[in-house]
């Protein structure tokens, strides 16, 4: 006797929908980090022109998203502006340059935007973008941090990642921010805060033994993967609460089971503007110490 199908809805599905996203998302997830970790490690243009890319994407997901119009003047005036931040990263042009450029880009958006609001969501779509654009060259390319620094990043936010989904799975527990992400709780929160911090340590040791000098020490670098990993949650759910905003579940629907490059990089994005405030105090610091007679 055959045995009965499944009818739609029966868990049998939905159990087999959850493997089928569960997949994708692993397939996506390990081809795009194959490919950051390719870019990385070769470094320069190349790795800089990746990075820029994924901006370019955030801005065009972001300026759909919030419907700031028109569109795609506006995404070409922000994406304008992003080349040339991606420009100065490499030192094809110098801060006058840039500056002249971006006033240009602002002016244009400015000019073209119907409302005020639209000025608004554009020129914060720029900044969210340019954070994506600029930090990780940055890091990469600078002397004291380099290619550890960039895989520090990497490691936490992965491995925070992943903890939090396995271990919100297996615990449970009260939600995190239920009205923003229902499925987030805090144990999820913590396992990923731990092992975020783990994986952060971890990296800055073994560049250590390999010559690499951490910043501060590292227990410095322990507490910087600690908040490092709590921001990079907080960066998931705040890109959740933007999309909430607007009535969408996804940015886009470029990457198989995650949907857009923003929510592929909503948490990346939390660090990378964490460390792009390091690079600011760790360059204000040695230029007042250099000034010290």
């Amino acid at each position: 006797m055959a045995e009965p199908k499944e009818m739609p809805g029966s868990t049998g599905v939905s159990s087999s929908r959850t493997r089928s996203e569960l997949s994708r998302r692993v397939g996506s997830a390990l081809v795009l980090g194959l490919a950051a970790l390719l870019a990385a490690y070769q470094g320069g243009v190349l790795f800089a022109s990746f990075w820029l890319l994924a901006a370019l994407a955030i801005l065009l997901e972001w300026t759909t998203v919030t419907g700031a119009a028109p569109r795609l003047p506006l995404a070409a005036m922000g994406g304008a502006g992003l080349l040339a931040l991606g420009a100065a990263t490499q030192g094809w042009i110098g801060p006058l340059a840039l500056a002249l450029l971006l006033v240009a880009c602002g002016a244009g958006a400015a000019f073209l935007a119907r409302t005020r609001g639209d000025r608004v969501w554009a020129v914060a779509g720029f900044a969210y973008a340019a954070v994506i654009a600029v930090v990780p060259p940055l890091v990469r390319d600078d002397p004291g941090l380099g290619l550890v620094a960039f895989l520090w990043m990497l490691a936490v936010v992965w491995s925070t990642d992943i903890a939090a989904y396995f271990v919100g799975r297996r615990f449970g527990g009260p939600k995190l921010w239920p009205k923003v992400s229902p499925k987030k709780t805090w144990s999820g929160f913590c396992g990923g805060v731990a092992a975020g911090t783990a994986a952060g340590t971890a990296v800055a040791a073994l560049g250590a033994r390999y010559g690499w000098t951490p910043p501060g020490g590292l227990f410095a670098v322990g507490l910087l993967s600690a908040a490092a990993a709590a921001l990079s949650q907080l960066g998931d759910l705040a890109e959740s609460a933007w999309k909430r905003r607007f009535g969408v579940k996804d940015s886009s629907h470029l990457i198989p089971g995650h949907g857009g490059v923003m929510d592929r990089l909503d948490a990346f994005w939390a660090v990378a503007a964490l460390m792009g405030l390091f690079l600011i105090a760790h360059k204000t610091s040695g230029a007042a110490a250099g000034a010290v007679p």
